[in-house]
């Protein structure tokens, strides 16, 4: 019995149509690691909400490398400490998402009441290198620093200046091998409630973050 050509072709297309929908979820998976390895955004954070201004004004001001804003408000150096705590299974979600950081930005965060030592940056700094990739770059830095005066009321008086001092320590410290690349500053009018950054201020921490690392 000879089968009509018409019905050969259609009985291919169905078997061609149907393997290639049953091969798509593994092509999705493997399109979505490539992704994640191949993103620009190699450069990695910790911090609290203020390296979260950071990043938001980074990302509004079209910079591509710095990772965006993903939760971290509140998370001071003591939120870190600890490689295991769910602020470090947080930035493995997001290296996860974008790969392995082949850079890490540490910003030395406070709450005045519980301040910060030097044994507790260098644990950061550590903790930092085992969580991004092989090698990995640390740069690390202070909270943003005010003009005119300001007191981030958090951080208490002067504790801007101190985590500054601790970052400057840190980079002078050959052991530690980790590079400052300068204050973050926020001007009069760009601070929305004596601490945070406002839309401005963002945008103006942001073209900082930019200048330092592209």
């Amino acid at each position: 019995m000879q089968f009509p050509l018409a019905a050969l072709i259609g009985t291919l297309s169905t078997f061609l149509l149907s393997g290639t929908a049953t091969a798509s979820p593994v092509f999705s998976d493997h399109a979505m690691a490539m992704q994640a390895r191949q993103s620009t955004r190699t450069l990695g954070f910790i911090g609290c909400s203020m390296a979260e201004n950071v990043a938001q004004g980074y990302v509004s001001v079209g910079g591509v490398r710095l990772w965006e804003p993903y939760g971290t408000s509140g998370m001071v150096v003591q939120s870190w400490t600890n490689s295991n705590s769910n602020s470090w299974r947080l930035f493995d979600q997001q290296a996860a998402r974008h790969g392995k950081p082949t850079a890490v930005w540490v910003q030395i965060c406070i709450f005045a009441q519980q301040g910060v030592t030097y044994d507790e940056v260098k644990r950061l700094i550590a903790n930092a290198r085992q969580h991004a990739a092989p090698g990995a770059e640390v740069y690390i830095t202070g909270q943003p620093v005010y003009e005119g005066g300001n007191t981030c009321f958090l951080a208490g008086s002067k504790g801007p200046e101190l985590t500054d001092s601790l970052a400057k320590r840190a980079a002078e410290d050959p052991e530690l091998n980790v590079k400052y690349p300068g204050q973050f500053v926020l001007k009069p009018g760009e601070v929305a409630d004596g601490c945070h950054a406002n839309t401005a201020g963002q945008q103006s921490l942001g073209r900082q973050a930019l200048a330092y690392w592209g």
